[in-house]
């Protein structure tokens, strides 16, 4: 009898070890990146307005080009990452990004910065979560995958803490101009050498079969995603998510709005409003821990009807400041889950071949639901019966999809993967 081959384990030895000096890196480079590419825009809205003479509608548009340029890019981003890693793609990011935060510092007219955001969109696509989560799943097993996608959603959580408060202190002390300049240092000196010097392609690992007829090769990436693209689950997930997203989405843009309409003062409804960041993390500790007894879409499930059930209570405890906070814990709890989800839902069912390329064409709807659904509540709020049934659009939502992630199953993949 042939001596029992014992099978490697790639995540020990000098691939373990690099593999977590990526996810540093890509846990502070993930928030430098939303801080300064994302985060700060809501900072300097007011003083870009006032500085280029346009209304604050017309420079928040800006943004939101922002945000569907970078959907478009991802689908041609994912498809990169799977046929040639992230190393040349995130570098190449950074540099393009900070050039384009020295351009915005620069810019004067409103068409100036709808062209610098768009621009900003798109190397966004190249650098920020989907890319970093691509490089994450090509180098973990599942076992530790979750755990390092953990570990960077954590510290990218605290983006919006770190770098809303430290560009309010640069614009107030060197204007919005120079307070843009001193992030672009910061971005380019930071986020260009980490991706170039620490982000490489895993070695394959040692085959664990014994000699014999040789184990098939796995499937092709593009077969792979095409069979994606037809199981139904995908299209049930990727629903679930545009459902999710635009909750989201609209919540964050609107609740200071709402709070305030309950006779709240603005300095309050914008702390509890700042609970969904801190939050966020919560959630994502919340999901790490309890997958280990439940499935990923049970817990989802769970947290999505809860967010609807806080949504569908703030009519009646927002009049008091602690109802108020409580509701938006209750909604909190789910902000920012979809983001660790995604990765374990995707890579569980087709494996890791083309998951790049599968991840984007999920994104990319969902990153446009993001962008446009504050804009169509925004509509809604002046053409309908206000806050409640906006509230009442938002709970659906969130409802819609804790029934989606019920729908999706979590059998073994029939999908070729890699």
């Amino acid at each position: 009898m042939p001596p029992r081959t014992v099978p490697v384990d790639p995540t020990v030895g000098g691939h373990h070890a690099h593999g977590w000096r990526i996810v540093a890196a890509l846990a502070i480079t993930s928030t430098i990146g939303y801080g300064t590419l994302y985060y700060a825009y809501a900072v300097l809205l007011n003083p870009m307005a006032t500085s280029l003479g346009a209304s604050t509608i017309a420079v928040t548009g800006a943004l939101t080009a922002s945000v569907l340029a970078g959907a478009v890019m991802a689908i041609p981003v994912g498809r990169w990452l799977d046929h040639h890693g992230g190393r040349a793609l995130m570098t190449a990011g950074s540099l393009a990004a900070t050039a384009l935060l020295v351009a915005w510092s620069q810019v004067h007219t409103i068409g100036q910065l709808y062209a610098v955001m768009i621009g900003i969109g798109i190397t966004g696509a190249m650098v920020l979560y989907e890319p970093a989560f691509a490089v994450i799943v090509s180098w973990f097993t599942p076992h530790r995958r979750a755990t390092a996608l953990l570990a960077v959603t954590i510290v990218a959580g605290f983006a919006s803490t770190i770098f809303m408060p430290l560009t309010g202190l640069l614009t107030a002390h060197l204007g919005w101009r120079d307070a843009l300049l001193v992030l672009a240092a910061i971005h380019g000196a930071v986020t260009v050498p980490l991706h170039a010097l620490t982000i490489r392609r895993p070695r394959p690992a040692p085959s664990a079969a014994p000699a014999g007829p040789a184990r098939p090769k796995p499937a092709p990436r593009r077969a792979v995603a095409a069979a994606a693209m037809r199981d139904a689950r995908f299209w049930i997930l990727t629903a679930t998510f545009i459902a999710h997203n635009v909750a989201t989405s609209t919540m964050t843009v609107h609740l200071i709005g709402y709070l305030v309409s309950r006779g709240h003062p603005a300095t309050f409804a914008a702390t509890a409003t700042g609970l969904l960041g801190v939050l966020s993390v919560a959630g994502r500790l919340v999901l790490t821990a309890a997958r280990r007894r439940l499935p990923v879409t049970t817990i989802v499930a769970v947290v999505f009807a809860v967010q609807a059930a806080a949504v569908l209570a703030m009519p009646l405890l927002a009049g008091t400041r602690t109802g108020a906070v409580v509701a938006v814990v209750g909604f909190g709890i789910g902000f920012g889950i979809a983001h660790l989800a995604t990765p374990a839902l995707l890579a569980d069912r087709y494996g890791t071949t083309a998951y790049a390329t599968i991840a984007g064409r999920l994104a990319a709807p969902v990153t446009i639901a993001r962008a446009t659904a504050p804009l169509a509540a925004a509509t809604l709020l002046h053409t309908a019966a206000g806050y409640p049934i906006l509230l009442t659009a938002v709970a659906a939502c969130c409802a819609l999809a804790a029934t989606g992630m019920l729908m999706r199953a979590t059998t073994t993949p029939t999908i070729p993967a890699g």
